[in-house]
């Protein structure tokens, strides 16, 4: 264990900002540390350490490391010969302590006609035209602006619009070829992203360039600004990016941009990846790819040093300065109504750049922090003498290797390599004894500690293992398998050598889990001094009690009026009542949380009142809580409880808690409270009478029903008769009159009178049908 011990001691000592003591000679080393003390005790700060009574060559301190590998001096001026030098030192090696920082001085000076690469990037939308007409004419002035700045100035060129799909770009074939309106005579297809020219000094060939372009459009407001300003700073071979300059993009526009995302509105999916994609100085996956996000944006900008300044309308303003707020080592400008101003926004923009000097770092582990302070002449900014930083590295932790970071400023291509790890080990000076007498001649001395040989272990190699497992008797040491030793003490041959305590008692038992200065304090004494603190427990002189002692024992302010220690439901503490669960103090009289009595004791009062209920044959033992009962002829005042006994009964008592936890005393009212039994040969014959109405209803019903049908038919039957020509009916109705005629002939009975009908009629038709039956009749007969 103590080889273990011994492997994470110099992690412990610098975490903790501690130093080490490793005594120089063996006859230090063996008297410092005391018996039942930890070896951590080495551990402490220099002061403790001298206090202790150490000496200042025997104490190990490790001191951080840095060393400068190389450190060219700032160059003056871009005309020096080879690459010109802007910051310095160009390369350190850092070894820290861990938890120790260390800091460092950072120079840098902007050289003095430093190459400036200035890309002007242009929204070519039809909104734009009055602004390319102005650049046509001002390119003139913006070479002579960049030679006023630098002698070694290049320019190119490119535009813009945005993805041609809908619902970007009107995709119909002949407003894809002509997307302005139809009096513009000068327009150009549809495109997302153009490279016209790369870098050059020649003012000639620009504006022959910028002349050459005209306007071309789009159908929604924002543009595909992120598009092109990715592919203007992955795509440095082909804009002609420079090494070692200055690099600028000038973008202009008069309206917003799309971001990450908006490529789903028209079915693009595949997310932006951050490559160059030119063909035929065109981004051949516009159409392809979503537009970047502001971070992937950002990052590119960044990483190839470049630095943009947004030229916009006032319209864009607050807009722009939002986006700058994100993208580091940015600047934004408001354009005139044609651009003629934006000459001067470039140089503008170009001197407050180049005013401040912003430093950062690669991304770091989690365990590694670095900090900038600005040393700036005089308390003010560097303008061109240059400025200073006091770079601050600290390693909050052991690394397991060496890494590199680079540091520098923000749009400059100079950086500074760090190349960092930690010193997680003591140097100690040990004697080489290979079996040394401090260690019972088996093991080493190996920074104050003895490294053991196999099969020993101990403090001082003192306990032989021999075959035996070690993980079995360091399993002895554990308690429920957790600590060894409760991390109190060191582990023996299977048994825990407990350490000794700050005030000089020790931890004490089988895995040193107890000790006796951590008892509670009363007044900041220990057991209130009336007690004496045993494992971690405070054990009360006679007449005292508490958690601390803190209590003389006493009941006078836990008695009830009857006299009892409260209520019988609770001990008294401090003199105090600790009532059981749901009861409340004082007295612990009640228990809001309890469930009533009423209920609890219901079937208990059925069985004594009554002799009735689940309890009725075995009531005496199942109902001791109720002590005393009394039946009587009216309850005290008060809302009474009541029950339900097994005929149905409501049975009313009034119950009281005496002193306990289960002890009641109850009374009962005699007189019981039972509902009428019901007239059994009522509910018989109002039933017959009722099945008697409803089938006479039903019956009613079943005849109207159909007499309702008859009506119906008979209704149908008339109104189909009616119907029928009256021609047919009228010749039938002669003959029938005829026949009744030469019948009454035959009888003579005088019974049978003639009469014309005045109009024709189906009535008329059937009473002489009526009269021919009845002659037929008698005829027969």
């Amino acid at each position: 264990m103590l080889q273990t011990f011994f492997s994470t001691l110099p992690q412990i000592c610098l975490l903790h900002h501690s130093t080490l003591l490793i005594e120089a000679s063996l006859f230090h080393s063996q008297n410092f540390i005391k018996p039942g003390e930890q070896e951590a005790a080495r551990c402490d700060t220099w002061a403790q350490l001298i206090e202790r009574g150490c000496m200042e060559e025997d104490i190990i301190s490790p001191k951080n490391y840095f060393s400068s590998s190389k450190n060219i001096s700032l160059s003056n001026t871009a005309l020096d010969k080879g690459e010109p030098i802007q910051l310095r030192p160009q390369e350190v090696n850092l070894k820290l302590r861990p938890g120790l920082p260390h800091t460092f001085t950072l120079d840098f000076q902007r050289v003095e006609g430093y190459p400036v690469d200035l890309y002007y990037l242009m929204d070519l939308s039809y909104s734009m035209e009055d602004d390319l007409r102005s650049i046509k004419t001002l390119g003139n002035k913006l070479f002579n602006a960049l030679q006023g700045i630098t002698k070694k100035g290049q320019i190119g060129f490119g535009s813009f619009v945005d993805k041609t799909v809908l619902p970007f770009t009107n995709t119909n074939p002949e407003k894809l070829n002509k997307p302005c309106a139809e009096t513009e005579m000068y327009c150009q297809p549809a495109f997302g992203y153009r490279h016209v020219l790369s870098m050059t000094g020649n003012k000639a060939e620009f504006e022959s360039e910028v002349n050459k372009q005209r306007i071309s459009g789009n159908l929604d407001s924002p543009e595909g600004t992120l598009d092109a300003i990715m592919q203007a700073a992955v795509c440095g071979e082909r804009i002609g990016w420079r090494n070692s300059s200055t690099r600028l993009i000038v973008l202009t526009t008069d309206d917003g941009f799309h971001m990450a995302g908006d490529g789903k509105l028209a079915g693009i999916l595949e997310p932006n990846d951050e490559r160059c994609y030119m063909d035929n100085n065109l981004y051949s996956k516009s159409n392809e790819m979503d537009y970047p996000s502001v971070g992937q944006v950002a990052n590119q900008l960044e990483k190839n040093n470049i630095q943009p300044i947004f030229a916009v309308t006032k319209n864009m303003e607050k807009v722009y300065r939002e986006l700058s707020k994100m993208i580091p080592k940015s600047e934004v400008g408001v354009l005139s109504a044609d651009s003629h101003n934006v000459v001067e926004l470039i140089k503008n923009a170009y001197n407050r750049l180049s005013s401040k000097v912003t430093v950062t770092h690669d991304a770091l582990p989690d365990n590694v922090r670095v900090t900038y302070t600005p040393l700036c002449p005089e308390g003010g900014p560097s303008g061109d003498k240059g400025v200073s930083f006091n770079v601050t590295v600290t390693a909050d932790e052991c690394m397991q290797s060496e890494i590199s970071f680079l540091i520098g400023p923000l749009g400059m291509k100079d950086k500074l390599k760090v190349s960092l790890s930690t010193l997680c080990k003591c140097e100690c000076n040990d004697p080489v004894t290979v079996d040394s007498p401090y260690c019972n001649g088996k093991g080493q001395v190996n920074c104050g500690m003895c490294s053991c040989k196999a099969g020993f272990v101990g403090q001082k190699c003192e306990c032989s293992i021999g075959e035996k497992d070690e993980s079995s008797l360091r399993a002895a040491c554990r308690k429920d398998n957790g600590t060894e030793c409760e991390g109190r003490g060191d582990c023996v041959c299977g048994i825990c050598q407990c350490y000794t305590l700050p005030g000089g008692s020790t931890y004490y038992g089988t895995n040193c889990e107890c000790e006796n200065e951590s008892c509670e304090k009363f007044q900041n004494k220990l057991c209130g001094g009336n007690g004496k603190c045993r494992c971690k427990n405070c054990e009360c002189k006679p007449g005292y009690e508490g958690t601390a002692c803190q209590c003389k024992k006493s009941d006078e302010q836990c008695r009830t009026p009857s006299g009892s220690v409260c209520s019988g439901r609770g001990t008294c503490k401090c003199n105090q009542c600790k009532c059981m669960e749901g009861y409340q103090r004082p007295y612990c009289l009640t228990c809001p949380a309890c469930q009533t009595t009423c209920i609890t004791k219901g079937k208990c009062i059925e069985c004594l009142g009554f002799q009735t209920g689940p309890f009725s044959k075995n009531c005496s033992q199942a109902c001791t809580s109720i002590s005393e009962f009394k039946m009587v002829e009216t309850l005290p005042p008060g809302k009474p409880c009541d029950v339900r006994d097994v005929e149905s009964c409501r049975v009313f008592f009034a119950i009281k808690q005496l002193d306990g936890e289960d002890n009641y005393t109850a009374q009962i009212l005699k007189t019981r409270e039972c509902p009428k039994l019901p007239n059994i040969y009522a509910i018989i014959g109002g039933s017959i009478v009722g099945v008697t109405v409803i089938g006479i209803l039903i019956l009613l019903f079943i005849k109207v029903l159909f007499t309702l049908q008859d009506l119906k038919e008979y209704r149908k039957f008339m109104n189909e008769a009616q119907k029928t020509r009256w021609s047919e009916v009228s010749d039938i109705c002669l003959h029938i009159k005829s026949i009744t005629l030469w019948m009454a002939g035959l009888h003579s009975s005088g019974i049978f009178s003639i009469t014309t009908p005045r109009q024709s009629s189906l009535n008329y038709c059937l009473r002489n049908f009526s009269l021919l039956r009845f002659f037929l009749v008698q005829f027969l007969k």
